[in-house]
């Protein structure tokens, strides 16, 4: 049964969620203050992905307490590759000041040769890059905007069993359109809102120690509506709630569970499909490319596949509306993670 929460606080006197479930709005407030894990164990991260039709821009700033992160990747769907630039900042400990709201506050994060700025604006985002050594010190800098009118998006508290301090607060936020410029080496490559739709993906949490989650997230225009969908699991505890939506026009269309079907061998491989237990959500998912790390430093390990490709199939509204998916743009994702 899943539960649609309340608005108040997240976390109560003992740093235990109040409530568990879902929204479509932020109706709880984080506080990193009220967090009683130990402090090790807070991960706060904002992350953008940006899609055109052809090529794409993902963004990270990550404050895992211990460790630090600022990342960008630049995507070619044409050719099938990607270009990666990472930069690691040992023990930020909150010192990187991620936001307590997605709706509030900014984050300016530098460090390295890396220069990371998001900003609020009426109605949009803004998110800035400058990073002088990116693609063996071609360069590259990136200034989007991401209009956000008033629209529903994926809210989900969840705690993490046996770990009564352990919790995630999630934010999805799909089909944000995308306005603005890419420089690459000289190269100009620009995002025009009528093809371009970004998502934001807002976390805060106090996570155990090991753990497993896939991801899926597409936006884009299905017969001439703006659409997109968030799927999901391996986030802490979901009994109460999946993070499983659909999104038209705004408004978003709650789903049931959602089961990741992944291809043998390389994830980039072979199609990959996926199905719900109220047989709204069925899609298959042709790869482009796989960004693929894999770090192995003993106590700490990531092994992560985000695929990108193209979804196909068919998904079902809240009316019973059947929509036909062709082609839609996204991404599929496996992280293993001991953190």
């Amino acid at each position: 049964m899943q539960h649609r929460m309340g608005r108040g606080d997240l976390l109560d006197g003992r740093g235990a969620l109040v409530e568990r479930g879902w929204a479509t709005e932020e109706v709880r407030r984080y506080r990193r203050g009220a967090v009683r894990a130990h402090p090790l164990r807070i991960k706060e991260w904002d992350y953008y992905c940006v899609l055109a039709q052809d090529y794409g821009l993902a963004v990270t700033v990550a404050d895992n307490d211990y460790l630090g992160f600022l990342g960008v990747t630049w995507f070619d769907f044409r050719a099938r590759t990607y270009v990666s630039h990472d930069v690691m900042a040992p023990f930020p400990m909150g010192k990187m000041r991620m936001p307590e709201s997605a709706d509030a506050g900014d984050v300016h994060v530098m460090h390295g040769k890396l220069d990371i700025r998001y900003a609020h604006e009426p109605g949009a985002r803004r998110v800035q890059v400058r990073a002088p050594a990116f693609g063996d010190a071609k360069g590259l800098e990136a200034d989007l905007r991401l209009l956000q009118p008033a629209m529903d998006r994926m809210v989900i508290a969840t705690p993490f069993a046996g770990a009564a301090r352990s919790f995630y607060y999630n934010q999805k936020i799909n089909c944000l359109r995308a306005d603005g410029v890419v420089n690459i080496g000289g190269e100009r490559f620009v995002f025009r809102p009528q093809e371009a739709l970004g998502v934001l993906d807002w976390g805060r949490g106090a996570w155990t120690y090991d753990n497993t989650w896939y991801w899926g997230s597409a936006s884009g225009f299905v017969d001439g509506r703006l659409f997109g969908f968030n799927i999901g699991y391996g986030f802490g505890d979901t009994s109460a709630a999946t993070e499983n939506m659909l999104f038209v026009d705004g408004r978003a269309h709650k789903l049931e569970q959602v089961t990741f079907h992944l291809p043998q061998g390389a994830l980039d491989a072979a199609p990959w499909r996926f199905s719900s237990s109220d047989g709204r959500f069925e899609l298959t998912f042709a790869p482009i490319v796989d960004r693929a790390s894999n770090a192995d430093m003993g106590l700490i390990a990531s092994k992560q596949n985000q695929v990108f490709g193209r979804f196909n199939g068919q998904v079902v509204l809240d009316d019973g509306e059947r929509l036909s998916i062709k082609d839609l743009l996204g991404f599929a994702e496996k992280v293993h993670n001991r953190w």
